[in-house]
């Protein structure tokens, strides 16, 4: 059976993809900070009869995030798909959203860490086995300030972009070696997101989780922008 890997995974968009991921045969393994979370996400795939297990990693230390993606490959004899959907990460002071023109290295710098190094970290744990077997794929997530700009989100705009920017370009470079890669940028919120912007579209978890998996089933798109 394939396995996916979800590191980031939280109660929406992780549970998500472990649900519809897990219905068309995969196993799972969730990554994510805290013990008590991935508990409570794996008894909840289990209670859908799939096999889950959870390994706790924090993006920002990148080399427990590539032994625990080393322990979920031991696990489960492999990882098919990765998808890296890490949260946002603000400074010691709490900021992660500083405007164009406040922005400062400090501001940028945890977002470059979560999104840029973690995701370069957690590829590489899993790249030479899917380019020694011929397959696999990539799944990368940001917002939508990765390809449309907001000012107010500057730091993780000019964090998702490069990622963005990354991932096309393994897309192209890995087409002969069989790996797929391919770039989401979400901009619509997520049921049950607290305080979500009023003028912005929702959608269901659920309901994202299968655009993934059809990217993952088709390998045609190295990029897609979610708005509805």
């Amino acid at each position: 059976m394939p396995t996916i890997a979800i590191v980031g995974a939280g109660a929406r968009l992780g549970l998500s993809l472990g649900r519809v991921f897990g219905r068309h045969g995969y196993r799972v393994a969730l990554l994510a900070r805290s013990p008590e979370r991935l508990d409570g996400l794996v008894r909840q795939l289990a209670a859908e009869q799939i096999d889950a297990a959870g390994f706790t990693a924090d993006v920002l230390d990148r080399p427990a995030l590539t032994d625990a993606l080393n322990r979920a490959a031991d696990r489960f004899a492999g990882i098919d798909v990765l998808e890296y959907s890490p949260t946002v990460t603000g400074t010691a002071s709490g900021d992660a959203h500083a405007g164009a023109l406040d922005l400062t290295v400090d501001h940028l710098r945890p977002q470059l860490e979560s999104t840029c190094y973690g995701a370069i970290a957690a590829t590489r744990a899993v790249l030479p086995a899917m380019r020694a077997a011929g397959a696999g794929a990539l799944l990368y997530t940001t917002g939508a300030s990765a390809v449309h700009p907001v000012p107010m989100f500057a730091g993780p705009g000019i964090a998702a972009a490069g990622l963005r920017n990354w991932v096309l370009n393994l897309n192209t470079l890995l087409a002969e070696d069989g790996v797929y890669a391919c770039h989401v940028s979400i901009g619509v919120w997520l049921t049950g997101t607290p305080t979500p912007t009023p003028d912005t579209p929702t959608t269901h978890p659920d309901v994202l989780a299968e655009t993934y998996w059809q990217l993952a089933a088709d390998r045609t798109e190295p990029e897609r922008l979610i708005t509805a």
